[in-house]
């Protein structure tokens, strides 16, 4: 009777073990993968046929994209600590503006209805520069999956140049230019952001067809009321 128990008792353990082994991993969500998802979700918005092609692309699910950003700015590390902090307080800013601002198209009307399109502090100064950092991203991805060795330094110093050093006094370009040289190398980026070889290139190029449309739609805000993009 007590080996029929036994018997019994192995079979369950073996079912239980059957059931651990064959169990489907649970999907990890990484910092990089978390913010793909969000601006995939905020690029669907801008799809034909949707109401935001009348009505406007929602401030705040604009904002609630754009926070998650920040983390890729602080895992380069020194070199991008100007542009960390600046993207973050004008992403605060905007997320302030969603209070009474529906639209990023509200963002704009306003300012120019008061003539503060160009002011320091400005809205739409800010949303500009919100805009920015999120090509600055883009382009370093860009770069970096471009380059052979994946090198991060030559990524980020070729897409600083054309993203953000045109509109960079000399003081900042040459802190930024100095402290490239103390970015992470791909093994520590990698590391960071909690990916592999094979995820890191697979979000990366998600990220950049998302954003890329969003990216485009800022700039037609500014284009269509006559504004230009060389500030």
């Amino acid at each position: 009777m007590e080996e029929e128990e036994e018997e019994e008792d192995d079979d369950d353990d073996d079912t239980f073990e059957d059931a651990v082994c064959t169990k489907t991993p649970a999907r990890v969500n990484t910092p990089l993968s978390v913010i793909t998802e969000a601006f995939e979700n905020l690029a669907d918005l801008l799809k034909p046929d949707t109401p935001t092609q009348e009505d406007g692309l929602s401030l705040d699910a604009f904002c609630g994209a754009c926070t998650h950003v920040s983390i890729l700015f602080s895992c380069l590390g020194f070199a991008f600590k100007f542009a960390e902090m600046e993207y973050i307080s004008k992403v605060k800013d905007l997320v302030e503006a969603s209070k009474t601002l529906d639209t990023l198209q509200n963002i704009l009307d306003l300012d120019v209805e008061n003539a503060t399109v160009k002011t320091p502090g400005s809205r739409s100064r800010n949303l500009r520069r919100v805009r920015q950092g999120l090509d600055l991203i883009r382009a370093i991805f860009e770069q970096f999956l471009m380059t052979g060795e994946y090198s991060l330094k030559d990524a980020a110093t070729t897409a600083y140049t054309q993203v953000c050093a045109p509109f960079h006094t000399w003081a900042v370009r040459t802190a930024v230019y100095a402290g490239m040289y103390t970015l992470p190398t791909r093994d520590q980026l990698l590391l960071r952001l909690n990916e592999t070889n094979q995820s890191v290139e697979k979000n990366m190029r998600r990220y950049m067809e998302a954003s890329r449309p969003i990216i485009e739609y800022i700039d037609k805000l500014y284009i269509e009321r006559n504004i230009k993009l060389d500030w």
